[in-house]
């Protein structure tokens, strides 16, 4: 067994009749120790009591606003600190390991340098706040190729020079491993070699964003096993959404494959 603590995104699975505690019950049998949000709402507070009353944790949720509008742009730097403090502080409350932040897609007329700078001098303005805290600062990779068109985090060489321009044990990267397969490849190595940047992992098959299958190019059984080789300690978790199997089935079959 590879022992790595395995989390869900809500969204991708729970469906939209089905109350918050009975869905976060079900994936607690299952064998799941978190859940994960991508932007707070209204119903933060029943997503808390649901988390606590099934025994997991609240593994990770967006930091600020705006995936498209990110760091990249000094102009929403003010903005996005507040929000960061703001989340930090609930991160602390409700024991949340990491917060998700993004670079924003690319400006007009700003180079990929340019862009990653600015995300350093917007992150360091927090940094200091977050280590006091104890809560890791997780960018986001995530491809524009196919998803997200312009984001300029998408690849992981740009991402682990932000970590060390940084330079803060609390400056992470969120390695979706969906997203770093269309982009580049090369999954493990990537990931053996450079695990002390990664905070937080996604999942997805690929091609299509699906369910782990024989219709897809990844072999979560051998990423995993790997990952946990590392030593890494901290959450991994399934944002593909179901095209063949029940949900749960695909969640339980994902579990599975992950904890082989």
């Amino acid at each position: 067994m590879t022992n790595i603590q395995q989390s869900l995104c809500i969204p991708c699975f729970k469906p939209g009749d089905m109350a918050m505690a009975d869905f976060c019950q079900t994936v607690a049998d299952m064998g799941y120790s978190a859940v994960e949000i991508w932007f707070r709402d209204e119903n933060f507070g029943e997503l808390i009591e649901a988390v606590r009353s099934a025994g997991l944790q609240l593994a990770s949720m967006a930091g600020h606003e705006t995936l498209t509008d990110g760091l990249n742009k000094r102009s929403n730097h003010d903005r996005i600190e507040s929000e960061f403090i703001e989340s930090i502080d609930l991160a602390v409350e409700n024991n949340v390991p990491g917060l998700i932040c993004f670079s924003g897609n690319r400006n007009e007329g700003q180079s990929d340098e340019e862009g990653l700078t600015a995300c350093a001098e917007g992150v360091k303005r927090v940094m200091g706040y977050a280590e006091e805290k104890g809560v890791n600062l997780n960018m986001e990779l995530l491809n524009s190729k196919v998803d997200h068109p312009g984001y300029q985090c998408d690849h992981s060489k740009w991402g682990f020079e932000l970590c060390r321009r940084v330079d803060s044990p609390r400056m992470k990267l969120l390695y979706d491993i969906y997203h770093m397969q269309i982009m580049e490849g090369d999954i493990i190595r990537t990931i053996t070699e450079n695990i002390e940047f990664i905070g937080h992992f996604h999942t997805a098959g690929n091609p299509g964003r699906n369910e782990f299958d024989d219709t897809q190019e990844l072999n979560y059984r051998g990423i995993c096993r790997a990952i946990a080789g590392t030593g890494y300690d901290l959450y991994l978790a399934h944002e593909f959404r179901p095209a063949t199997k029940s949900w749960e089935a695909a969640l339980q079959e994902a579990f599975d494959i992950c904890n082989s």
